[in-house]
C-alpha cells in the first residue's frame, strides 16, 4: 500500500511556464505542499482543473481554469479523467489517498477510492491556513 497526497490547484500562479510544484504561489498551496511533504508520502499529485492530475515535476504554462466555475457534468467529466490518470499510477483499491483539496475536487473521486483521509474536512480557507500553520511548525 502506498500513501498518496492529492492537493488542489489554486488560481494564483506564476506568469511563466514552470514545474507544477512551483507554478502555484498562493499561501494555501504552499502550506498544503509543505504539509504534504511532511507526511513522507510515496507520491504527491496536484489536482489541476486544466490538466487533471499533475506530478510535481510536470512543466506547465499558466492557465485560468477552476472547478468553481464548472457545471456538475463538467466536474464529473474532469473527475473521470483524473480517476483514469490515478488508475494508471496508483492502486485505487489499496493505496491510501490524503486529500488537501476542497469538496468540488474530491466529490466524484472519493467513491472510486477505498482508503481516503481528509484532514481538513469542513474547514473554511482561513481555518485551513491556521491548521496548516500549526501542523507545519
Amino acid at each position: 500500500m502506498k500513501n498518496i497526497v492529492l492537493i488542489s490547484c489554486v488560481s494564483k500562479k506564476l506568469d511563466k511556464k514552470s514545474t507544477a510544484e512551483n507554478i502555484y504561489v498562493s499561501p494555501l498551496f504552499k502550506k498544503n505542499l509543505t504539509y504534504a511533504k511532511s507526511l513522507n508520502p510515496n507520491e504527491i499529485y496536484i489536482l489541476s482543473a486544466e490538466h487533471g492530475l499533475l506530478k510535481l515535476t510536470d512543466k506547465i504554462e499558466p492557465y485560468d481554469k477552476t472547478l468553481n466555475n464548472m457545471r456538475s457534468n463538467e466536474i464529473k467529466e474532469w473527475s473521470k479523467k483524473v480517476v483514469n490518470q490515478l488508475n494508471s499510477l496508483t492502486d485505487l483499491k489499496n493505496d491510501e489517498f490524503t486529500f488537501l483539496a476542497g469538496e468540488k475536487y474530491r466529490k466524484y473521486l472519493i467513491p472510486e477510492l477505498n482508503n481516503v483521509k481528509i484532514p481538513m474536512k469542513g474547514l473554511k480557507i482561513g481555518k485551513q491556513l491556521q491548521w496548516l500553520t500549526k501542523q507545519n511548525n
